[in-house]
């Protein structure tokens, strides 16, 4: 199901890629998907915190932060 994707967190600083699956609890999916993290977004890596969590993205324009395991149930395609 994941094959071909990867995690957001493998992507390097400043690397875009297309958002394909969402693989988070039922109960967090609708929150993330109200700050714009939907299925064909295109999303860019912007950096990690100093100790690794959290890391920001930018999407639709705007910077975004995530705890890391949020971003590592993410899948990712790069561009």
């Amino acid at each position: 199901m994941t094959e071909g994707l990867k995690p957001l967190t493998a992507l390097s600083t400043g690397q875009r890629a297309v958002l394909r699956q969402l693989n988070v609890e039922p109960a967090n999916r609708p929150r993330l998907m109200e700050m714009g993290l939907i299925s064909g977004t295109t999303v860019e890596l912007v950096r990690f915190a100093p100790m690794g969590d959290p890391v920001e993205i930018k999407v639709r324009g705007y910077h975004l932060t995530l705890r890391r395991h949020e971003a590592d149930m993410l899948f990712v395609e790069t561009v």
